[in-house]
């Protein structure tokens, strides 16, 4: 990192403040999303910006990389005021951003968006070696030759990251960069975190994941409704202490009671399909059954053959053999997602935008990519209905929006995602599936997602979450599978489930820990 940085400010006065913001104010139309906003990041510093969903924190990022100009203040960078224009002119400076919704080309290889981002005095072939080089020396796994396209969220993340990484920056921004990461990648990134801010880099670290901020960082800026509420050491807070600070109040607990589950409605029977890319993921012979009043968890590392289990779930891919997919007494194998719905099926996919939603549609049509209750006949829309369905969920679920009018891109991605679960759930669906529900959510949201899947299985539907955070899976789940390399584990009881027993079925040593089972004597031989 830059030495000129570390530079003191004068006798007794410390270093200079490697970022300085001071009396930043953003308006958009109906809304105030920074309102006189101060903040400083000293060299070397891991800074948590805390806030819930819709509370500016994004913007505020945003304006700091270039991407959104302020109506009002200063930023003062390494000592000097400057006025970032754009990003290309925030990179030039030093600094570098991971958002938390990616701004990766789908039809662009991995290097070749690495690339787009770095100054041309490198090849191509020397940025594809520069990132194995990255990714191997930071435990981020990826092929530099892979279309984006054919990359799962987490995968996607780990080349935001990496390309962050590739610029050396001297203030790194990171928008949920964990979100989607299993316990043993975060704590590899925390390493690599550690060593960047150990060098000199400031990093502005933004998660709703309390314990994250409270083990890696040293200072915490809080937002709410736009305005800083407080600044802290995170490490010397609790994270109700730091609940309260971000929302006023505490999440209310979960109440999770046992109950006797039904018959089957989903039911998963040697499930075999090879992949639809090169960069896919067989499913090799999966077995699955969902029980009506049960939720079971599914947790895998990113990119071990959950997209392509949920593409055959969802109506996506109907490849399956004939038999394979079964919802309640209907084989569903090559049923369309239309189809599946009538079966009761609804579906949450982990891409809010592009798949989840479309960008540009207002929230009230967004409704209809799945909910079908305000057409009339012959298929006219009727308006005031629809629109009137919209606000009830966006009320329902505590959404942040000007209304059912809002276009889907205008919200921040926590209150995206209530909108997006709170569609699909107030359809009173038979079978639920749901993939990453509380991506990028701030605890209290996350509370009242997981308490609204929770509330579905208790009124008898069969639930499938499939996410990549455990203490999630851990607390909503009845039972679990773990899925490593298209294929999945047996289940297991949650109450049997521990962080470092499914952190190993993860690579798949679940067959090992059966084969002892089923022959404890030939185990106990090999050892």
């Amino acid at each position: 990192m830059s030495g000129e940085s570390q530079a003191a400010a004068g006798p007794g006065e410390g270093p200079i403040p490697r970022l300085r913001l001071e009396g930043i104010t953003k308006h958009y139309p109906g809304v105030v999303a920074n309102s006189d906003v101060a903040l400083t990041v000293l060299p070397g510093q891991i800074h948590a910006v805390l806030g819930e969903n819709g509370a500016g924190k994004s913007t505020l990022m945003k304006i700091i990389y270039g991407a959104v100009k302020p109506d009002a203040g200063r930023v003062v960078f390494n000592g000097r005021p400057v006025q970032v224009c754009n990003p290309q002119e925030a990179r030039s400076l030093g600094i570098s951003m991971v958002f938390q919704h990616f701004s990766l080309f789908d039809t662009l290889t991995v290097a070749e968006n690495v690339w787009l981002g770095l100054d041309r005095s490198h090849t191509l072939p020397q940025v594809a070696q520069a990132i194995g080089d990255k990714a191997s020396e930071y435990g981020l796994d990826i092929d530099p030759t892979r279309p984006v396209h054919t990359l799962s969220v987490g995968e996607m993340q780990r080349v935001e990251i990496i390309r962050s990484l590739l610029t050396q920056p001297q203030l790194l921004i990171l928008d949920e960069p964990t979100s989607v990461l299993t316990p043993q990648a975060v704590e590899r990134l925390f390493v690599v975190l550690r060593q960047l801010a150990d060098q000199g880099c400031s990093i502005l670290y933004i998660s709703h994941k309390l314990h994250e901020i409270r083990a890696l960082c040293s200072a915490c800026t809080v937002l709410r409704g736009g305005r800083v509420t407080g600044v802290c050491n995170p490490a010397q807070e609790s994270n109700a202490s730091l609940s309260r600070l971000m929302i006023g109040a505490e999440p209310p607990q979960l109440r999770h009671q046992s109950r006797q589950a039904g018959a089957a409605v989903l039911e998963v029977r040697g499930l075999t399909l090879a992949r639809e890319d090169q960069f896919g993921v067989d499913l090799d012979g999966v077995d699955l059954q969902v029980r009506a009043g049960e939720i079971v968890g599914l947790a895998g590392v990113s990119g071990n053959g959950q997209k392509e289990l949920l593409r055959a779930l969802s109506g996506e891919d109907v490849r399956a053999a004939p038999g394979s997919i079964r919802i309640g007494d209907q084989d569903a194998s090559r049923l369309d997602a239309r189809a599946r719905r009538r079966l009761g099926l609804h579906f949450v996919p982990e891409e809010r935008l592009g798949r989840g939603a479309v960008p540009t549609l207002a929230l009230a049509h967004n409704l209809l990519l799945t909910r079908s209750e305000s057409l009339g006949q012959g298929g006219w829309i009727r308006l005031k209905a629809l629109e009137a369905q919209a606000a009830a969920i966006i009320a329902r679920f505590g959404v942040k929006a000007a209304g059912p009018r809002a276009a889907a891109r205008s919200l921040s991605g926590g209150n995206l995602q209530k909108f997006i679960v709170g569609r699909e759930i107030d359809a009173a669906p038979r079978l639920f599936i749901v993939s990453q529900p509380t991506w990028g959510v701030d605890v209290g949201a996350s509370a009242q997602i997981r308490s609204e899947i929770l509330a579905l299985r208790d009124a008898g539907c069969a639930v499938l979450v499939v996410s990549e955070e455990l203490d999630e899976l851990f607390e909503l789940s009845d039972r679990l599978h773990v899925m490593a390399r298209g294929q999945l584990s047996p289940s297991i009881e949650a109450g049997e489930a521990t962080v470092e027993r499914i952190g190993a079925w993860m690579s798949g040593l679940w067959h090992t820990e059966v084969q002892a089972a089923l022959d404890p004597g030939a185990s106990h031989a090999a050892a």
